[in-house]
């Protein structure tokens, strides 16, 4: 009996430990009013590598690196280049990212002998296996892993494609959820998702067709989704001639999306990778978008208060969004940052600017 009443003591004592300490972690997790400035992840062609830009505005980035890649894609990634980067902070206060295993060029650059990993007539254009995942507290830090989609469940050996990975906390499952864009062979492309593991370096569950497109044989990729209250907004590509941006509403995160005809994108050629973030402190949320079809490349924004009514901002450096000492920019995101981490990002990259 006495044993008994020691344990139940020593359990009350554990518990009574912990809370405070559970509590004090929660409240570490920063909120929007604690948020002080902005981090885009972006890559480029001529480097297949990653690249951060900081603003603290939010209209003017500034590439903390000056315009040189952060983390080189031939040092992460199985085809020694990585696209579409996606950045994400997690529930847990560490910040989480997601990127293409893909070089579309490593032939020309003598990464390879032949122009796609497998054969282009069997597989497809830019066709490729991997996802690269990584996981940082700090954002300078990182831990790396290669999530091979092709070998993740059976009878997923024959993908062509697992492209532009995002990333969201699913709060109902209690997970952090990847959408990606996925073709079989040489087919069209469409939009999946699946849960990955508590560790972020494999698959918990297979992956699953996130939304079908109404129309027959249009190929449709890109995918990024906002909660605004009890709504999710995903924007995402749809390749018709041009392609461009188009949106889907759902109540849930992984269900029910609604087709809307309409163009999100002002613009005249073809767009791709849409971001959605909001300004700090305003509701308002930007639309992004990489217009991929101007040379040279560059990014599209778009301004809406209510996500039906959108107001053109114009591509970086033709109105009032900025870029100070890059261009080029490929398929980007972009996430809030509190004051110490934009200064501590900006410090480790020796640049000098205040926030």
């Amino acid at each position: 009996m006495k044993s008994k009443i020691l344990r139940m003591v020593l359990a009350l004592m554990v518990c009574a430990w912990l809370n405070p300490v559970l509590a004090q972690q929660k409240a570490a997790i920063p909120t929007e009013k604690d948020m002080s400035a902005y981090l885009m992840v972006y890559f480029k062609d001529d480097s297949h590598s990653l690249y951060f830009a900081l603003s603290k505005d939010g209209y003017t980035f500034t590439d903390v690196n000056n315009g040189t890649p952060i983390i080189a894609g031939d040092t992460i990634a199985e085809q020694k280049g990585v696209r579409d980067p996606y950045i994400m902070r997690g529930p847990d206060g560490y910040f989480y990212m997601a990127m293409t295993d893909l070089h579309i060029f490593a032939k020309q650059k003598g990464l390879r002998d032949t122009e796609w990993e497998r054969d282009g007539k069997e597989f497809g254009w830019g066709n490729n296996k991997n996802l690269v995942l990584m996981k940082s507290k700090d954002l300078i830090h990182w831990t790396h892993s290669l999530l091979r989609v092709d070998k993740a469940f059976p009878g997923w050996q024959h993908i062509g494609c697992a492209w532009a990975p995002e990333l969201i906390y699913d709060e109902q499952a209690g997970k952090i959820m990847v959408y990606f864009t996925i073709r079989f062979r040489n087919g069209n492309t469409q939009l999946y998702y699946a849960y990955l593991n508590k560790d972020f370096n494999a698959l918990e569950t297979e992956p699953k067709l996130l939304f079908q497109h109404p129309k027959a044989n249009i190929q449709y990729l890109d995918a990024d989704i906002t909660k605004v209250g009890d709504k999710f907004h995903m924007f995402y590509v749809s390749q018709e001639n041009p392609a461009g941006i188009k949106q889907a509403v759902s109540n849930s995160l992984t269900s029910g999306y609604l087709y809307d005809d309409k163009w999100y994108d002002p613009e005249p050629k073809s767009c791709e990778a849409p971001n959605v973030w909001k300004r700090i402190g305003q509701d308002k949320w930007v639309l992004m978008y990489d217009i991929f079809s101007i040379h040279p490349h560059n990014f599209g924004f778009s301004e809406t208060t209510d996500f039906k009514n959108f107001t053109n901002l114009g591509r970086f450096n033709e109105g009032v969004m900025k870029t100070t000492n890059f261009s080029s920019p490929k398929h980007g995101a972009v996430i809030h940052l509190t004051k110490k981490e934009a200064e501590n990002v900006a410090k480790n990259w020796n640049l000098k600017m205040k926030f």
